[in-house]
């Protein structure tokens, strides 16, 4: 099956061509919003020398992360689907950043931590073997102190703005070649509607009244 892979959850924004789990062209830029998510793709197919119409499923990375990015992302898939009825999947890029540490030769406990703003952290951990890695504790909202806390028992996964406060930390970002070969093992297809990014905290807005009408006079 071939694979597109779309990871725009962090500044490094990343796609990814694949054949099952072969890589064939993959293409980055660091920017956050100016990096343009077509021309990243152009250049992954043409490294891959395949055309648009190759493409069997789109696979995305959710998140937790830049939420511009991560939607900018679920909308190229979308539109990708409408056009052309392909299969689409949305991963989570804590479980990218998972299976990044992994192939890293990293074992033992590990805690990923991205930033959430308001001095909290999405924190997920793992326990990685050289073969797996399994989740210890599923992806939460966690406050500075309780994030040290794991810092000081665990292996640190960070983005790295993160780095200063977890000084002993291992600075990953999640990659759209490792997205797409987790995609590769995956079946769970998902209609383009009911794609969501990964997003812990409820949303909260204030409704702008409707606007005034001023009487002629």
């Amino acid at each position: 099956m071939k694979i597109l892979a779309v990871e725009f959850s962090s500044d490094q924004r990343s796609v990814a061509i694949l054949n099952g789990s072969d890589v064939l062209g993959r293409a980055e830029e660091t920017g956050g919003r100016t990096a343009r998510a077509f021309g990243l793709i152009e250049r992954a197919l043409s490294e891959a020398k395949l055309e648009r119409e190759a493409i069997e499923c789109i696979a995305v990375g959710i998140g937790p992360g830049s939420y511009a990015g991560i939607r900018a992302s679920i909308a190229l898939a979308q539109g990708w689907q409408l056009a052309r009825g392909i299969r689409l999947l949305g991963i989570s890029s804590v479980e990218c950043l998972a299976a990044q540490a992994l192939a890293a030769g990293i074992t033992g406990p590990i805690t990923i931590a991205i930033d959430a703003q308001r001095n909290e952290f999405y924190c997920a951990s793992y326990e990685l073997t050289s073969q797996q890695c399994t989740l210890t504790s599923s992806l939460r909202l966690a406050s500075l102190d309780d994030a040290l806390a794991h810092a000081s028992r665990s292996q640190m996964i960070v983005w790295p703005n993160l780095q200063q406060r977890f000084p002993q930390s291992r600075v990953l970002l999640p990659d759209a070649a490792m997205l797409g070969r987790i995609a590769a093992t995956r079946t769970d297809f998902i209609n383009g509607a009911a794609l969501e990014p990964i997003y812990l905290r409820e949303t909260t807005f204030v409704k702008a009244p409707p606007p005034r009408v001023i009487p002629a006079l």
